[in-house]
């Protein structure tokens, strides 16, 4: 870290840096490190430079924004922002330290603690006006990810993940289509009043104090249904080795209801989005990401399945982890 950096962290947070620990684990490379300053003040250091992907050059602007602009709405699920910097080729977050990794591994207690603060945070923007400069259409995403698939003629691709089985694979994509195009299609057609979204609830963006759900990489922060947030959530944690996702969503619904036929449509649109993604090379530098959205597209498109009643896609087992 050049020294022009570390005394600009310092400047900004009123005490020179005693300690800094590089934090691992995420699925998208940047430099984070948990920091103890010289007055004994804890403070969590995310920056990226000249040598950072395209990805994280962009998603570090966008997570600022709402850090500065949003902290009444996402308080106190979000870390507080303490500052922020452009020194030499690097942009630098700094933000209040919420801990080391809490999950996983997931056990119930903590699934269930974790879904019901979640949806404490979708409950208290529900109906609220929301700053226009959020999209209202993030998640439309995953409304045409099916029809994409089966007009490019790439879900051959999504088949073959399943190696041995993808002549079975495709026989299933090919009767199950029509409604999870259906269902999933229904995501663009969803009216308000909706939530504010966090976007991207996996545990490596989470840590769990007691009852209070702490969320960070705000950078696709959005307006829409909280059924989706809720079904996204639902299905990392399973895919980590959570409770099945019916349990997740249950505890969810203790707290804010949740519309079946939005569930529908997000789970038929999540499933999508992990067909279209999971059979794709790596990328470069994110070596691990893959491997979790197969993980994914076997819970979710089961539960797909499972939700409009289609028949079960046995050929799941055979797609690697």
């Amino acid at each position: 870290m050049p020294r022009e950096v570390k005394d600009e962290v310092a400047r900004v947070l009123g005490s020179p840096v005693a300690r800094a620990a590089r934090v691992y684990g995420g699925y998208a490379p940047s430099a984070t490190f948990r920091m103890v300053l010289a007055d004994e003040r804890r403070a969590f250091f995310k920056g990226v430079n000249s040598s950072s992907n395209d990805y994280m050059r962009g998603a570090l602007p966008k997570e600022e924004r709402v850090y500065r602009e949003l902290g009444a709405y996402i308080r106190p699920w979000a870390p507080a922002f303490l500052g922020s910097f452009t020194r030499l080729d690097w942009h630098v977050l700094l933000l209040e330290d919420v801990g080391p990794q809490t999950m996983p591994p997931w056990s119930p207690a903590k699934a269930r603690r974790s879904a019901r603060s979640f949806a404490a945070f979708h409950a208290s923007t529900h109906s609220r006006a929301l700053p226009r400069w959020l999209s209202r259409t993030e998640h439309h995403e995953f409304a045409e990810l099916w029809r994409r698939l089966s007009q490019s003629g790439e879900l051959a691709k999504t088949a073959g993940l399943a190696r041995r089985r993808a002549d079975e694979a495709r026989e299933w994509l090919d009767v199950a289509l029509p409604e999870l195009r259906e269902n999933a299609g229904r995501l663009m057609q969803l009216r308000p009043p909706h939530s504010l979204l966090h976007f991207d609830t996996r545990s490596d963006n989470v840590r769990l104090h007691d009852e209070q759900l702490r969320m960070f990489d705000w950078n696709f922060a959005s307006v829409g249904p909280h059924e989706v947030d809720a079904a996204a959530f639902a299905q990392a944690t399973e895919a980590e080795g959570g409770p099945p996702v019916d349990q997740t969503m249950g505890w969810y619904a203790e707290v804010m209801p949740l519309r079946a036929p939005h569930v529908d449509a997000a789970v038929a649109g999540i499933a999508g989005y992990f067909a279209d993604r999971a059979w794709r090379p790596p990328i470069p530098g994110v070596p691990r990401v893959r491997a979790f959205q197969r993980r994914q597209l076997k819970v979710s498109l089961a539960w797909a399945a499972r939700l409009l009643a289609l028949p079960e896609p046995l050929w799941l087992a055979a797609v690697p982890d």
